[in-house]
């Protein structure tokens, strides 16, 4: 089975870098797990490329904080700030999200890296985006930061990607799902896998409550029901 880089698409499953399909981004994963305290590393991609799941996998990993734009600018700013010592790692994803004072706050954050980086205390950072660093519609000193380290691309995956996660999944949890019906559900369904693995599920108890074998017919009758598209 291969790995992949997107999703914690089983349910109750928590971000790994075991339970990642690499596609194109194999380079990128293994900048992140080899990644050394006093480094950094942006990683940048468009929505459905992982990088919530990799920068969640660096945390669970190496012992560390994540923050997003749902992360209140005075909780980073006490992280930067603070006097006990830092984590292991410290990951902010959705930069590009980011309002003003939660900006400044990860400005002082690089600034607490950037001091504590030669010595025993030095922590590893991971940044991620939807853009490369120059692009990224931030305050000028703190898009600088961005380019100051590693930077990594993500790519989605692929549909061939997705519907080899889809098999190992659905054989994983003995669902009766023919690949006709997963390739159909990648040709006319969402591009986001963790919305097809839902429909997925959502097929399976619905042919289970209707005694039916899972079949296209039967997903495009329960997708006019429930209105899913």
């Amino acid at each position: 089975m291969k790995h992949q880089l997107i999703l914690d698409i089983l349910p109750n499953s928590q971000p790994s870098f075991d339970n990642m399909v690499v596609g194109h981004n194999a380079q990128a994963i293994e900048s992140a797990r080899n990644l050394k305290a006093g480094q950094t590393l942006y990683l940048w991609g468009p929505d459905g490329s992982g990088r919530s799941h990799l920068l969640k996998a660096s945390t669970h990993t190496f012992g560390g904080l994540y923050f997003d734009d749902k992360t209140s600018a005075e909780h980073i700013h006490q992280c930067a700030t603070g006097n006990l010592p830092m984590p292991p790692l410290v990951a902010i994803d959705d930069m590009h999200k980011l309002d003003l004072a939660s900006q400044s706050a990860s400005f002082t954050l690089y600034n607490r890296f950037k001091e504590l980086s030669g010595g025993e205390h030095a922590f590893k950072l991971i940044v991620a985006g939807d853009r490369a660093p120059l692009n990224m519609p931030l305050r000028e000193d703190l898009r600088t930061r961005l380019g100051s380290g590693f930077t990594e691309r993500l790519t989605p995956l692929s549909d061939q990607d997705k519907l080899e996660a889809l098999l190992n999944l659905t054989h994983e949890q003995a669902m009766p799902i023919t690949p006709e019906v997963l390739q159909w559900l990648l040709k006319y369904g969402s591009r986001d896998i963790r919305v097809l693995w839902g429909t997925i599920q959502s097929l399976d108890r619905y042919a289970l409550s209707h005694q039916r074998a899972i079949t296209v017919p039967l997903l495009k009758t329960m997708l006019a029901e429930q209105t899913l598209f």
